[in-house]
């Protein structure tokens, strides 16, 4: 039985997150309906993250099984007939059977776009953040790197998650400005419900003055959400890239994200 991998594209702003609804109106609902509207019986995927409420995707993977041949790129093609125009299929690749969207990924990575404006506009609306008062790029970037390395992110950490633990290990924050916006590029190995989010909150609380560049080490101790800032926008979150072992032979990550959005 063939195992398929596909890597995906969406505009967030249509749906109510990635994970089936009874509305239907996520994008994993859609995305098995074009499937099995394809493929003519029904199909399941399991994706590498579930993304919320108004998050974007520039490569989301998912992964299948189905019990017949078909050309791989009639996966690609014939997938996205049935679609909405705010969901892609990018590309198709057969697995092996061992594959796992989600257990076999090591790392992701995220980015935060903020549009750092004293009005907002409508250029931007859903696709970023806003905030109004001037926000110092280079301050938040050297506090961020309090983040780096292995932690209990319970500070960071929704109500609500589910993981097993708060204990992540983060690879890589860097936070600049281009121009009215702001980007954050957060790496690692899995992230908590709201963690990059919760995380934007803080680090905006500390460009904008008001608080200190040392008050991500105080959050980290202290493992008390109540403590950080109020959850930011989902409009400005992109999930970027996926990484998995080279044994499997998947496209690697496009590193175009920049001029995907125009900053570059």
């Amino acid at each position: 039985m063939p195992r398929i991998a596909l890597g995906l594209q969406y505009d967030g702003r249509a749906f109510q997150g990635w994970q089936s609804q009874v509305h239907g109106q996520t994008v994993q609902d859609v995305l098995h309906k074009a499937l099995s509207q394809f493929a003519t019986v029904p199909i399941q995927v399991q994706c590498a993250g579930r993304t919320d409420t108004g998050v974007h995707a520039l490569e989301q993977i998912v992964h299948f099984d189905v019990g017949f041949e078909r050309d791989i790129h009639a996966w690609v093609r014939g997938t996205n007939t049935f679609l909405p125009e705010t969901v892609a299929v990018r590309w198709a690749r057969e697995v092996s059977p061992e594959f796992h969207a989600r257990f076999d990924a090591f790392q992701r990575t995220y980015h935060y776009v903020i549009y750092n404006h004293p009005t907002r506009s409508p250029i931007w609306v859903g696709r970023a953040g806003w905030y109004h008062k001037p926000l110092d790029a280079d301050k938040m970037h050297s506090a961020a790197q309090a983040l780096v390395g292995e932690h209990d992110f319970s500070a960071f950490r929704a109500s609500e998650c589910q993981a097993n633990s708060p204990v992540k290990t983060l690879y890589h924050i860097k936070v600049e400005r281009f121009g009215d916006c702001v980007l954050i590029s957060i790496s690692a190995n899995a992230f908590l419900h709201h963690m990059v989010r919760n995380m934007v909150g803080s680090l905006v609380y500390i460009g904008s003055g008001k608080q200190p560049q040392e008050w991500l080490n105080f959050l980290l101790q202290q493992k008390n959400r109540a403590l950080s800032a109020p959850t930011f926008s989902p409009a400005g979150l992109y999930l970027s890239a996926i990484h998995y072992p080279e044994a499997y032979d998947l496209p690697a990550p496009r590193d175009d994200f920049l001029q995907a959005l125009g900053l570059k």
